[in-house]
């Protein structure tokens, strides 16, 4: 059930995006559900199979700025596949990676 909700909430968020930074177009809320479940769907699948050799690479000791990068490249590749939901630059989905990154360090605690 948590995921559930941390689904919605993330959808939320996108939402909330949408409204505040100017770069960042969603049409409704049932567009931002879907493009967070994908979002999540290719970061569980894709982006842990472009994480992997960049944190050996990396030995590890940038893991977090390759999470967010790959998450960046993730959510770019979701504006492709979904026509309700446009993101203007490379820029504005680093920054939509770093606000969901934040929700969900701050949904960790609850």
């Amino acid at each position: 059930m948590s995921w559930l909700i941390q689904l919605l909430i993330n959808a939320a968020v996108l939402l909330l995006l949408s409204y505040i930074h100017p770069g960042v177009k969603i049409k409704n809320y049932g567009t931002a559900i879907g493009v967070a479940l994908v979002i999540g769907l290719l970061n569980a699948t894709v982006g842990f199979l472009l994480r992997l050799p960049l944190n050996i690479v990396t030995l590890g000791l940038l893991s977090f700025f390759v999470r967010l990068l790959v998450t960046a490249v993730i959510i770019r590749l979701t504006d492709k596949l979904f026509s309700g939901f446009e993101l203007r630059s490379f820029t504005t989905a680093l920054v939509v990676a770093v606000v969901l990154a934040a929700v969900g360090t701050i949904l960790s605690f609850f």
